[in-house]
């Protein structure tokens, strides 16, 4: 989390300010809300949850308040559980009161003075408690979900992104969804009968992940003036990870090593126990940290069983222990650190599409490099690329084209289809900066490069490069030698061609992700050019899908040794970028 201190300042001033005044006009009726929920809640099964340590936002979720909960985004955990302990009569139970300043409603402790040590929550390790590890390793403490909003938006803004909309995306370790299950379980085994607990305890529980996203979406929206869209190329992603569970994961992987490999995931043991697992965790894989064992070292991925398989295989045991009331059977995970936390802000590629034409033999089309000497003078993939990522302000970009020519072989005619993928665009160029980039590549004095129809195009931009790229007609015009003086007959014969197959086996160059196959391919059409005063060098203008066997063919037919001196490509015949 880059400049994460500073974005910590800026946003305990935001709230110190125009944030201040929000909480205080909305938190009369954002308690009003909240009691009306907690009036209806069994007081000893409240205090039971405390006394585990499940942290008061965690209580709401398990009863199907969340909606009430995340909706109240400026109410502060103090708050919010003073509302529960007044109404349940639980003076002594509460979890621990706020590290905050009692005098700002919304202050952030950050890392300056001595580490804070809250109370971490057994289920969701403190993640609702909007406690986490920053980049230092020193624990923050958010006060409300307006002040961790806050916070994140300050990062955002740091991007400098053009922001027309975001989606967020958050990972949780995987301990989270175990942990919740075991209470569930201590509390199924003592409660079950109660009529409270068969109609509202979980019925209706959202993740953790899904309640900390609907917590911070709104107050987001707000603060960054723009709407929250699942599809949206600008993605937040809040990735939490700990240590502590991953070791533990890490260790019940080596417990496992000698037995027989393990070949069916979570999903198997999700597909023969479904009523092991309440529904809403029956789609939580996507918040499984699995990297632990991905990163053991010296074994395949099938050595070890992922953490998935560690929590569905601890659940199982202890569902199969119906004796005990207590936790005893199954320990809920203890963690002396809160979660670090990762902050991303990214954009998806942006496409910029166009035609090249180029015009020297000594320019490749992607940069060339062979024991650190540059082959050839310029690529048209820097040419381009140089001149498309400033105006973008990506990190990088990739150039993608159809088909490609040697580096001595001119690009004429109405060019070759090119794409530009720009890496985390912060800004995505209007039409008319993209006619800049055009007029400005066009304008350079070595006149190597010229672009035409540029454009900015969306992911469709791929299927418009491929589309019958495998069927596309290419135009030539060669410059070749014969070793015989060139004949009427030969004219005759030479233009007589029409759309005869070939057999092209499959290039060298691309073996590595095409099968060695011998593919059928087209000559359309020839034409002879004479040259004047020369009798063995002619210009031969062909259109083909396939120019690999062609100078043998020319060979053949006319009896004598044929050599291609120079070559142009003249036209790419596909249906993409012919227009502005």
């Amino acid at each position: 989390m880059a400049n994460e201190t500073e974005a910590a300042a800026a946003a305990a001033q935001a709230i110190n300010g125009q944030g201040e005044a929000h909480v205080i006009s909305s938190a009369v009726d954002e308690s009003k809300l909240v009691s009306d929920a907690v009036r209806s809640w069994p007081p000893h099964a409240v205090k039971d949850l405390l006394s585990i340590g499940v942290c008061i936002r965690c209580i709401f979720r398990l009863f199907g308040a969340s909606e009430i909960v995340h909706s109240c985004a400026t109410l502060l955990t103090s708050a919010l559980s003073a509302t529960v302990e007044k109404l349940m009569g639980l003076e002594g139970h509460m979890e621990h009161k706020d590290h905050g300043s009692k005098e700002n409603p919304c202050s952030q402790q950050s890392s300056e003075g001595s580490e804070l040590e809250p109370k971490l929550c057994k289920i969701c390790l403190g993640i609702l408690q909007f406690v986490y590890r920053d980049n230092r390793e020193m624990v923050v403490k958010r006060a409300c979900p307006y002040d961790f909003a806050v916070f994140i938006t300050e990062l955002v803004k740091q991007e400098r992104h053009q922001i027309d909309s975001f989606s967020l995306e958050v990972s949780i370790p995987s301990s989270v969804v175990e942990n919740e299950q075991a209470v569930w379980l201590y509390m199924k085994r003592k409660y079950d009968s109660e009529l409270w607990f068969q109609e509202k305890f979980r019925a209706d529980c959202l993740s953790a992940k899904d309640f900390l996203k609907l917590s911070i979406t709104n107050p987001l929206e707000t603060l960054l003036d723009t709407k929250y869209n699942l599809s949206s190329p600008l993605r937040i992603r809040l990735t939490y990870t700990h240590s502590e569970v991953a070791i533990k994961v890490q260790k019940h992987v080596e417990k496992k090593e000698g037995n027989k490999r393990i070949k069916t995931g979570m999903s198997s043991v999700l597909h023969q126990q479904p009523h092991r697992l309440p529904s809403c965790h029956l789609n939580c894989a996507d918040d499984m940290d699995t990297r632990v064992g991905n990163e053991i070292a010296g074994r395949e991925y099938s050595d070890f069983v992922t953490s998935e398989e560690y929590v569905s295989t601890r659940l199982c045991n202890v569902s199969d222990n119906n004796d005990s009331p207590d936790l005893s059977q199954f320990e809920v995970e203890k963690v002396s650190q809160p979660c670090s936390l990762t902050f991303l802000c990214h954009r998806t590629p942006v496409y910029i599409g166009g035609r090249y034409l180029k015009y020297s033999r000594n320019v490749s089309q992607t940069r060339w490099i062979i024991d650190d000497e540059r082959m050839g003078e310029a690529s048209v993939e820097e040419i381009i690329g140089s001149n498309i990522l400033p105006i973008c302000r990506g990190d990088n970009y990739k150039f993608h084209a159809a088909g490609r020519e040697d580096i001595d072989v001119r690009m004429l005619g109405s060019g070759r289809p090119f794409l530009i993928e720009v890496q985390n665009a912060r800004r995505v160029p209007s039409e008319m900066s993209v006619k800049e980039i055009e007029r400005k590549i066009n304008s350079m004095e070595n006149n190597l490069v010229k672009v035409k129809n540029v454009k900015v195009v969306g992911s469709q931009g791929w299927s418009l490069m491929r589309e019958g790229e495998a069927e596309k007609q290419k135009q030539y015009a060669a410059l070749v030698w014969i070793s015989r003086s060139l004949e009427d007959d030969d004219l005759k014969t030479l233009s007589s061609v029409m759309d005869m197959p070939i057999l092209q086996r499959t290039p060298i160059r691309v073996l590595h992700r095409r099968s060695p196959l011998e593919r059928e391919k087209i000559i359309h059409w020839m034409k002879v050019e004479k040259i004047a005063g020369s009798s063995q060098y002619f210009l031969l203008h062909l259109c083909t899908q396939v120019l690999q066997q062609v100078f043998y063919i020319i060979g053949s037919i006319l009896g004598c040794r044929a050599e291609i001196l120079q070559l142009d490509v003249t036209d790419v015949k596909m249906d993409c970028f012919l227009t502005e």
